[in-house]
C-alpha cells in the first residue's frame, strides 16, 4: 500500500474514530441549576441525580416538548413532565425540581425547549447565572451549542453528557445504534450551527 492511500485512510478514519467523543463533550463549570432533558433515559435520569448530589446544585429543571406518542392517553403530557415525575420516582427532593415544558413543537424540539426555559426563568424565584446541561451521549454537542446560544448573554451554560448503554461509546462504529445515533447526531449538530432553527 503506498503512501499516499495510507494517508488517505489515516485521514478518514481518524476523524471517524474520534467523532463521537467530540459530539458526546462534557464541560461543566460551576453552576447550582442542573437542566436534566427530559426525554432522557431512566439510567440516565439515575445519573442526573447523582449529578444533582455531587455538585453545589440547588435546583433541578426538566426540559422537554409534547410527546410524539401517547398524548392523549399518558398522564404526562411533555418530556419536561415526565422526566420529573420519574425523578420523583427515584427519590428526587420534590422542593428542588421544576419542570419547564414546551409546548406545540413538532420540529425543532431541542431550541423549542431551550427557548422555554428562557421565557419561564424570569418567571420563577431563581437569580440564575449559570447552569450545567445534563444530556446524553452525541446530543450533547448539539444541545450545548443550542442551549448556549437561547440563554445568551445573561446565562452561562455547561454540558454534561451521560454515557449511553445501547452500544459502546468507544467502538460506535460496530453497532447498528452506535452508527445511527453518531450519524443523525452529526447532522443535527451541523444544522443547529447553520440552520433557521432561530426563526
Amino acid at each position: 500500500m503506498g503512501s499516499d492511500a495510507i494517508a488517505i485512510i489515516t485521514s478518514i478514519v481518524i476523524p471517524l474514530t474520534h467523532i463521537h467523543s467530540f459530539l458526546a463533550v462534557s464541560s461543566p463549570i460551576p453552576a447550582d441549576v442542573l437542566v436534566v432533558e427530559g426525554w432522557l433515559p431512566d439510567y440516565a435520569l439515575k445519573g442526573a441525580i447523582a449529578e444533582f448530589k455531587s455538585g453545589s446544585y440547588r435546583y433541578l429543571i426538566t426540559t422537554g416538548v409534547a410527546l410524539p406518542i401517547g398524548f392523549y392517553l399518558a398522564e404526562y403530557k411533555t418530556f419536561a413532565e415526565l422526566g420529573a415525575a420519574t425523578l420523583l420516582a427515584l427519590g428526587f427532593d420534590r422542593e428542588h425540581l421544576a419542570a419547564v415544558p414546551a409546548h406545540n413543537a413538532l420540529k425543532d424540539r431541542t431550541a423549542a425547549a431551550a427557548v422555554a426555559l428562557k421565557e419561564w426563568l424570569p418567571t420563577s424565584d431563581l437569580q440564575v447565572s449559570a447552569i450545567n446541561l445534563y444530556t446524553l451521549g452525541a446530543h450533547a454537542r448539539r444541545s450545548w451549542f443550542i442551549f448556549k446560544e437561547a440563554l445568551a448573554p445573561d446565562i452561562k451554560v455547561g454540558i454534561i453528557a451521560a454515557d449511553p448503554l445501547d452500544y459502546d461509546a468507544r467502538t460506535w462504529w460496530q453497532s447498528s445504534a452506535g452508527v445511527k445515533t453518531v450519524m443523525f447526531e452529526t447532522i443535527g449538530y451541523v444544522y443547529a450551527r447553520f440552520g433557521d432553527w432561530r426563526d
